[in-house]
This record gives structure tokens, C-alpha cells and sequence, in this order.
């Protein structure tokens, strides 16, 4: 849609790395992700991680044109030990942790406006860890993937607590921090969720996905936006919904395909071409609404 658009792998995983770059590649980026010619998030934040410098910033690839790709890597497991009790610090108005907490965000900001980038996505592991909290604290909105289940259902309830404490926390932090420095904007707005990876028979949907369906949508209004508006109405997006921006089922082996491949779902030559389009279509419908939204939003 002529957006350029950052891809951040914050999830030491690396499974969005995985999928977008080959295999070999990803080995030599793990190899050499303590050298000097290091291209991973952890790359960058080593320096500081280690307290022998400042943040070094990294030349993101570019996976097609108006996509870049900041890799992830194991070690951000390691950074994200550092930043609990790096947090303490930022109550105690040291510069140190300050730092090492608005590090990642530091060397997104700085990669986004160097190449104009339009739209950051950072790929989130699924956990309420320290990481996730400055991820989370960086960013203008986010999205809820949720899976058709009961396990899915009740992870909004620690969300919205997690969310919660995180943000007034973090105003607190800011009341306290020293003039002049760079800081994380703290007012993570929740713009959507998106029901994931439920099967289709025959055009209906699982008996799963019915069932649960209603469970996430009541879930969704009372975990998570109820509990976000009481601590300020902005903190949700769309006030009265919908909150459901698009529905993405298992496109199975088409979603297989595009990954060993090395293409865009819409490219693959394998695979049920049906699905294939279906899928696209999908995924184009879903890139439109978060744009409209965010544009409404003014942000």
C-alpha cells in the first residue's frame, strides 16, 4: 500500500527472522552478533548491555522494497535480565538504567527517521516480561493476535493488569527523571485484536472458533479496554469498538509455502491457489483497516 514499513524482531525466538531471511543467513547472524560487524538488535544494544558504550546502530535488511527487518537474536534474553533491575534503577532517577531502558526504543526511533519509515511493527514474544514492558511503553498502539482458545481468553486478564501497573509506573518514572532525557512515551493505545488460526470446513468455522468467538470479544471490553479507560480514555483507540480488525484463519500450507519459498503469501507458486488469494486478500483487508484507524488517530 506504499507504506514503509520497519519489522522489529524483539522476541529472542527469532521466529520472524526465521521466516523472512534463510537459514544460513540467520546462522551468520547469530554467529557474528557479538563482532563488530553485528547486524542484530542485540548487535546494537550490546554496548549498552555491557556498560562499555553507547548504542550502536545497525543497517537493517531489507526483505522487499518499503520493508526493512531490524533481526532478532538469542541474546535479547540476555539483555532482557538486565532491564528488571534496570527499571528499579529508573525509579531512582539513574541515568544507567534510564538508558538501558529506552535503549531499543532509542535505536528504533533513530533507524525509523533515518529511513523514513512509515509503520514500526515490533514482533513481541508472549510473555508480560521486562522486555515486552519497554516495548509496549514505545509504542503508539498495539494489537492483541489471540488464538481461538480458553488459553488466549484468560491471558487478557494479566494483560490488561500487566498494562496497568506498566503505565502508571512509568508516569511516575517520568515525573521522576532528570530534564533532557530521552524518554519512552508511555500511552500505549489498544487499537484492535485479531482472532488467529482457526480452521475452516467446507466455508464454516470450527466448532472451537464458534464457541470461543463470543468469550473473546467480552473478554477483549472488560480485560482490557474497561481497565485502559479507567486510567485514561485515550488509551483505546476506537471508544466503542468494533475492536476485531480482521480475522486471520490457518492458511495451512499456503503460510508453509511462503516461507520456504522466501515470497510474500500473495507470490507462492505452491499450494492451493484459491487459499493463496483468499489469504492475500485477508491480510490486505487487515493492513487497511490499521491504517485507516491510526490515521483517524492522528498519530
Amino acid at each position: 500500500m506504499g507504506k514503509r514499513v520497519l519489522l522489529v524482531d524483539s522476541d529472542p525466538q527469532c521466529n520472524l527472522t526465521a521466516y523472512l531471511v534463510e537459514e544460513s543467513v540467520v546462522d551468520d547472524l547469530l554467529d557474528n552478533s557479538d563482532s563488530d560487524r553485528g547486524r542484530t538488535v542485540w548487535s546494537a544494544l550490546k554496548p549498552i548491555s555491557d556498560g562499555t558504550g553507547d548504542l550502536r546502530l545497525v543497517e537493517p535488511l531489507e526483505r522487499l522494497p518499503n520493508v526493512y527487518l531490524l533481526p532478532g537474536d538469542v541474546r535479547l534474553a540476555e539483555f532482557e535480565q538486565e532491564l528488571g533491575p534496570m527499571w528499579s534503577e529508573s525509579f531512582q532517577r539513574k541515568v544507567r538504567g534510564l538508558r538501558a531502558t529506552t535503549a531499543l526504543s532509542q535505536l528504533v526511533d533513530q533507524t525509523s527517521r533515518r529511513l523514513e519509515i512509515d509503520f514500526v511493527f515490533y514482533d513481541a514474544g508472549p510473555n508480560i516480561g521486562p522486555l515486552n514492558r519497554v516495548i509496549l511503553l514505545d509504542c503508539d498502539y498495539f494489537i492483541v493476535p489471540a488464538a481461538c482458545d480458553l488459553f488466549s481468553i484468560r491471558a487478557f486478564k494479566t494483560l490488561g493488569h500487566s498494562l496497568t501497573n506498566w503505565i502508571t509506573d512509568w508516569q511516575t518514572i517520568l515525573d521522576l527523571a532528570p530534564t533532557g532525557t530521552y524518554l519512552l512515551p508511555g500511552t500505549p493505545s489498544f487499537l484492535g485484536y485479531v482472532p488467529q488460526r482457526f480452521k475452516t470446513y467446507g466455508g464454516d468455522v470450527s466448532s472451537s472458533y464458534a464457541r470461543y468467538l463470543p468469550r473473546m470479544e467480552r473478554g477483549i471490553e472488560s480485560d482490557v479496554v474497561t481497565v485502559l479507560k479507567r486510567i485514561d480514555p485515550r488509551l483505546v483507540a476506537s471508544e466503542n469498538g468494533p475492536y476485531d480488525l480482521g480475522q486471520i484463519k490457518d492458511f495451512g500450507t499456503v503460510a508453509n509455502a511462503s516461507q520456504v519459498e522466501g515470497v510474500p503469501i500473495r507470490h507462492v507458486r505452491a499450494g492451493n491457489p484459491n487459499q493463496r488469494e483468499e489469504a492475500a486478500s485477508a491480510f490486505l483487508a487487515l493492513a487497511r483497516v490499521i491504517i485507516e484507524r491510526t490515521r483517524k488517530d492522528g498519530k
